[in-house]
């Protein structure tokens, strides 16, 4: 049996954490990277990595596919006692949603435990602060953002050669009639200054859209690459290019409102669980403005990570290798042992997993399913996801702390980089307890 380790949280000290593995088994150990319980015969038996809690996976949501026709995830199996707490988890949410005044202290508590799909996208507006807290405010505040948002297409998304023609109407047609008439010639379109293909003047537009070219094709290439196994997002179906369309308008539009951003590779990553959940609300109404819906939420989302996306503060106090660096003290103050493991004796640099954890939200981590739950806990923290976030990646660390212990540079980068399937309500609840006092 494994002793209690020091300087580690009691409820570390089980062992699930643990393993007494002997050396000539570590180089083995990573061919398989699905959890599965102990073998209950003595060795020799095939390397098992950390067991699955006590309440048993049977059935483990795979990167779901959506038929051609439907937006539906593909269902999982759930036991009775499951499916009576998600029934009474819909219930207590369709109640805290009909209030005039929503009670975001109860909605965020709920929504902590996971939303229903029925009510995600309402849950996810509140909680990301798209929608005000009064429902009777919701109406107006919809149309606002529907009316902004068509504003930014016509303005942002027109050809130079059209916002060109609409300069040259708009100056030209009021000195066409006189110069007519001074002259005898028939008019002539007059080029508008500085605004010609050839242009290298900063404020021509067309010196602007060649700029922003490299930026339009490298957002064609992501979004033509987001979730290749989902037909909601690919191939050849009318939804498929309906949605890839849409998801190309909003990070445009988004490059081209913030251009001490612009886009940033991977953008289309986090962009897509919005899209998803807002163009799959059972009210068609809600669904036919999903667009709309989703940049104004993917805009207040990416604020709560900005600085992570900045490149000119990757190196402050306030960019995406503080943020890892934040990470990295986090899992020393929780588990010493395990951070001396990674970055002292394998010396795995953090830098190597966690930027990818963190950018992009833990969307390629995990099951896109998986990946709607977590996010429900994300937006669910009144401290916000940045804190939240970090905490579940620590969490994953410990998840797999036996498998890292026992490894080497090579096995633990390739794990970390390849994260196992993992139960996610699990791994939520240990990040739940790193809230928690740390060990001195």
């Amino acid at each position: 049996m494994v002793g209690k380790k020091k300087g580690v949280p009691e409820w570390l000290n089980s062992p699930l954490w643990f393993s007494n593995l002997s050396d000539d088994r570590r180089s083995s150990r990573y061919e398989t990277i699905t959890l599965s319980p102990e073998p209950s015969s003595p060795p020799p038996a095939p390397p098992q990595p950390e067991p699955s809690p006590s309440r048993p996976r049977l059935a483990v949501a795979q990167r779901s596919e959506i038929g051609a026709h439907s937006g539906e995830l593909s269902p999982s199996w759930s036991s009775p006692e499951e499916e009576s707490r998600e029934s009474q988890l819909l219930a207590d949410f369709q109640i805290t949603l009909s209030s005039r005044i929503i009670n975001l202290g109860e909605l965020r508590r709920l929504a902590f435990q996971g939303i229903p799909h029925g009510v995600r996208p309402t849950a996810w507006k509140l909680l990301l602060g798209y929608l005000p807290l009064d429902r009777t405010l919701w109406a107006h505040e919809l149309e606002k953002k529907q009316t902004q948002y068509y504003t930014f297409k016509d303005d942002l998304l027109l050809n130079p050669s059209e916002i060109t023609r609409r300069m040259e109407d708009s100056a030209g047609s009021k000195n066409e009639d006189l110069s007519c008439l001074s002259t005898g010639l028939l008019s002539r379109s007059n080029i508008v200054h500085g605004e010609h293909p050839l242009s290298l003047m900063k404020s021509s537009v067309w010196n602007q859209y060649f700029q922003e070219a490299e930026i339009l094709e490298q957002i064609d290439r992501d979004v033509k690459r987001t979730h290749p196994d989902m037909d909601f997002f690919c191939g050849g179906s009318s939804l498929a290019k309906s949605n890839q369309e849409a998801l190309r308008r909003i990070l445009i539009i988004f490059a081209k409102l913030n251009p001490g951003i612009k886009y940033v590779q991977g953008m289309n990553e986090v962009l897509a669980p919005l899209f998803y959940v807002f163009r799959n609300d059972p009210d068609e109404t809600n669904a036919s403005h999903a667009e709309v819906d989703t940049f104004f939420c993917f805009v207040e989302l990416l604020s709560m990570f900005r600085d992570n996306f900045c490149k000119q503060l990757d190196n402050s106090l306030v960019g995406i290798r503080s943020t890892i660096e934040k990470l990295s003290q986090l899992l020393k103050r929780h588990d010493e042992e395990l951070w001396r493991q990674l970055e002292v004796t394998t010396k795995v640099n953090p830098q190597f997993y966690a930027f990818r954890w963190i950018t992009l939200l833990l969307t390629q981590e995990f099951n896109f399913s998986d990946c709607l739950r977590i996010w429900d806990t994300l937006f669910s923290d009144p401290e916000g996801p940045q804190e939240t976030l970090l905490r579940i990646c620590c969490a994953m660390l410990i998840f797999v702390r036996r498998r890292l212990l026992a490894g080497d540079f090579t096995s633990n980068l390739k794990l970390l980089q390849n994260y196992p399937t993992a139960n996610i309500n699990h791994l939520l609840h240990v990040a739940n307890k790193l809230r928690g006092p740390t060990v001195d």
